[in-house]
């Protein structure tokens, strides 16, 4: 893989067998289904691996977190952080996944091999309890959701292009 192009992660957080704290990896199968992506981007599903995703985030250019997040808004509310809101932003934590995620920025900065290009875009859950699929509110909100992801990717430069609709049979 040539180095001189940014090397970078789109990873989607969550547990989908938790209502809308699997927004960022319904999110993630999403953008793998509709777009063709570059090879130096790599969509990687974080499920509630948190530490155990040092490995896939060392030596990236860039790093975009997809997940649920708290921002204290209505159901569906679409936000972003950067890399130094995101260890106070999750002092209050919606689930046990993003215990971990301060934890693993921190401990690629004390190893020096985390990029400073680091964001997350979430979505506002309405429900975290066991349940497949998301609530109506966060449903709604979706489409803004991988808008606001694709948004973060053009600023970075990447546009990736869209699949053809795969025309079913009857």
């Amino acid at each position: 893989m040539n180095k001189s192009v940014s090397q970078i992660a789109i990873i989607g957080i969550g547990n989908i067998l938790m209502s809308d704290d699997g927004a960022g990896i319904f999110a993630l199968q999403e953008l793998e289904k509709r777009y063709h992506w570059p090879e130096n981007i790599e969509l990687i599903d974080g499920g509630t691996k948190g530490l155990e995703l040092l490995p896939f985030v060392e030596g990236k250019d860039k790093i975009l977190f997809i997940d649920a997040v708290n921002f204290n808004k209505e159901p569906g509310f679409v936000g972003e952080l950067d890399k130094h809101q995101i260890p106070d932003h999750f002092a209050t934590k919606l689930s046990v996944h993003q215990i971990a995620l301060p934890d693993l920025i921190g401990a690629g900065r004390l190893m020096g091999t985390l990029t400073e290009e680091i964001h997350l875009v979430g979505i506002q859950p309405a429900y975290i309890e066991t349940g497949y699929g998301l609530t109506e509110k966060v449903r709604e909100n979706f489409s803004v959701f991988i808008e606001k992801i694709l948004e973060r990717l053009k600023i970075w430069g990447i546009n990736p292009a869209e699949k053809e609709p795969v025309m079913e049979r009857n």
